[in-house]
């Protein structure tokens, strides 16, 4: 279980249960890119040096090859950061009483949502191919009623146990909930 310093307007007797990132397998998937992206063209590059020390040499299509190159690199590393900013500030907490869903999308535009236990209808827990199964990650879909009707934790550690965790504190909420009815 992972403490937080400071809950998003924590509620009295709240706690984390779960906090969730990402698998680490989708950092590796953006390195992974990242590298392919970076390291085929340098070797096309070498093997292909003499046609392309030749492009460099010219008046007109040196600058622009440099400038093209430039671009693609640059690109390359503006695609691996804003991927890893949205892996790294996609966060699921679950509380006792609360499930709250944080996503980037993007670099300047953020959703945080969150959704009562006790409006919980449905948790889904999905491990889809032969990575997925190895690796044991997954994806966790949480139904509601409510207008966001479908939160989902993508690509997180051990869904199955996920899942489980968030069908317990479901049931835990609405039983506390239904005394705390029933005591007024």
């Amino acid at each position: 279980m992972m403490h937080l310093d400071h809950l998003p307007n924590q509620r009295e007797n709240e706690h984390v249960v779960l906090f969730m990132r990402r698998h680490w397998f989708a950092v590796f998937t953006i390195i992974a890119s990242f590298l392919l992206l970076t390291i085929v063209p340098l070797g096309l590059g070498w093997y292909f040096w003499g046609m392309v020390s030749a492009w460099l040499q010219g008046p007109v299509s040196g600058p622009l090859l440099v400038i093209a190159g430039s671009l693609y690199f640059l690109s390359i590393w503006l695609f691996a950061f804003i991927e890893f900013t949205d892996f790294y500030l996609d966060t699921w907490i679950v509380t006792n009483e609360r499930i709250i869903n944080t996503e980037q999308e993007g670099l300047f535009n953020r959703t945080a949502s969150e959704l009562d236990l006790a409006s919980v209808q449905d948790t889904t827990a999905e491990i889809r191919g032969i990575l997925q199964t190895v690796f044991t990650y997954g994806q966790v879909y949480v139904q509601t009623a409510g207008e966001k009707g479908r939160f989902h934790f993508k690509n997180i550690d051990n869904p199955e146990h996920v899942k489980e965790i968030v069908t317990k504190l479901v049931e835990e909420d609405k039983q506390r909930v239904s005394a705390l009815g029933a005591g007024k």
